[in-house]
């Protein structure tokens, strides 16, 4: 019966498993949780087979020393008539006894708490997933292979993968002569360099995307520095901000990219992360074509959504948002908590919808995506940053602060410089939301920074 149930217990992981734990780096720490549990139980199994081996062991040590004193005048032992009886005794029922402790099964306690976690556990999507992101990692920041196995990263507290190393080799070389014909079709586009300080805005979009999470992108003139100021702002003389102004940064002048420094607590962080982690799914994207939602390769991260109306810490941030940008929220979409995973990224895209999607956002009823909102909460050791390839800005998380910009000109048309993405993380874990801010709502509003519109 015992043997019946680990089978089923091996059979039942593929169907039950969480699927999608290389998506979400918040969700795969309860894996550690897990493991620890596994090697407390068989530390368990392994004190029950040390007790049970003892008992054997003082059996053994006992009745080799009878037989050797038997043995020595055999006919004299049993000669003896209380010698006889135990010799009985013994064959008879003693050894029935240690039979049944030497068949004695310890592992039941293990096995059953085995079985249980297991359904738990990562599936071969997972393994697939986190092997591909290491390739990812390794061809956007430029890893050779001898590193990324070594675990050779920023990070003081990796852990050791010398062993690791034919593995990786192995699975790259495999995964990368999968791709060798899309990669192939791909090259053929791409513009050829023939000065080696071509300008960067000739890159391929692709290029320019991993050279900007790199940091190796795009650097401002001084002239276009000088335009980029840091101040406080009340958010138009608004009385929750005259006494205690906002701190601004600009980030980038076109588009204009703000950042807003301590403008989230870490308790409010916490709890935002503490509703949302329940609700993780993996990321969608909408499919153009047929409008249904679709988990793609190119987004690697989960989320979930927050409605003001159910803690009144994420109405406050609604508010906060309404406050400091002068635009309705009433309109705008739900908090959007996202988790990203092993390598988690979200490739080149527009916030807002292109005129040959009209229909996006048709069911909402209220227009196109005039703005984005983006909260930081967490710091990244390395990676992760918001980069825009069309303009080689990159915006680099920091808990606490968040950028904005408008995804529209004052027209209604989109302004395709927006278009951006989110790098891989190469070590830590990345914890941001959002706010997409809508058309319908802002016609009688004043905007705080008008000049953001023109």
């Amino acid at each position: 019966m015992i043997r019946y149930i680990l089978v089923v217990g091996i059979l039942l992981p593929q169907s039950l498993a969480h699927p999608g734990f290389f998506t979400s780096i918040g969700q795969m720490t309860d894996l550690i949780h897990t493991e620890k549990d596994l090697v407390t139980s068989l530390k368990d199994y392994i004190k029950a087979e040390e007790d049970k081996l003892e008992q054997i062991k003082k059996w053994a040590e006992k009745l080799d020393r009878l037989t050797s004193t038997a043995t020595k005048d055999p006919e004299g032992f049993v000669g003896h008539p209380v010698n006889a009886f135990k010799l009985m005794k013994r064959l008879n029922t003693e050894w029935s006894e240690l039979e049944n402790l030497v068949l004695k099964d310890m592992s039941d306690g293990f096995i059953s708490n085995l079985t249980i976690q297991r359904q738990y556990f990562p599936n071969d999507e997972d393994q697939v997933g986190a092997a591909k992101a290491l390739l990812r990692l390794q061809d956007t920041y430029n890893l050779d292979t001898d590193t990324i196995s070594k675990g050779d990263l920023p990070d003081p507290e990796h852990q050791r993968a010398n062993g690791n190393l034919k593995y990786f080799e192995y699975i790259m070389a495999k995964e990368k002569d999968a791709n060798k014909s899309s990669s192939d079709d791909q090259s053929d586009q791409k513009t050829t360099l023939k000065k080696k300080g071509a300008a960067v805005d000739y890159l391929p979009e692709r290029q320019k995307y991993e050279m900007l999470c790199r940091g190796e992108g795009i650097k401002m003139t001084p002239r276009r520095q000088k335009k980029l100021f840091c101040r406080y702002h009340d958010g138009n003389r608004n009385p929750k901000f005259i006494l205690a102004p906002a701190k601004q940064e600009d980030e980038w002048d076109k588009p204009r990219i703000i950042r807003f420094h301590d403008i989230i607590s870490d308790a409010e962080i916490e709890i935002v992360k503490d509703l949302a982690k329940p609700r993780l799914r993996r990321a969608t994207i909408s499919n153009p074509i047929t409008g249904d939602l679709e988990t793609v390769h190119y987004r690697i991260s989960k989320s979930a959504w927050l409605s003001g109306y159910e803690n009144p810490v994420v109405s406050r941030i609604n508010m906060r948002i309404q406050d400091l940008t002068g635009l309705d929220v009433s309109t705008a979409e739900e908090l959007q908590v996202a988790n990203y995973g092993v390598g988690g990224q979200y490739e080149p895209h527009f916030d807002f919808a292109r005129k040959d999607e009209p229909d996006a956002f048709k069911e909402l009823g209220t227009g196109n995506r005039i703005a984005t909102w983006l909260f930081y909460m967490s710091d990244v050791l390395a990676g992760g940053a918001t980069v825009f390839p069309e303009v080689g800005a990159s915006v680099w998380p920091k808990k606490g602060t968040a950028v904005f910009w408008y995804n529209l000109f004052a027209s209604g048309e989109g302004d395709y410089s927006t278009r951006h993405a989110a790098c891989p993380v190469l070590v830590g874990n990345k914890w941001v939301s959002n706010k997409w801010l809508h058309e319908r709502g802002q016609e009688f509003r004043r905007p705080c920074t008008l000049s953001e519109l023109e």
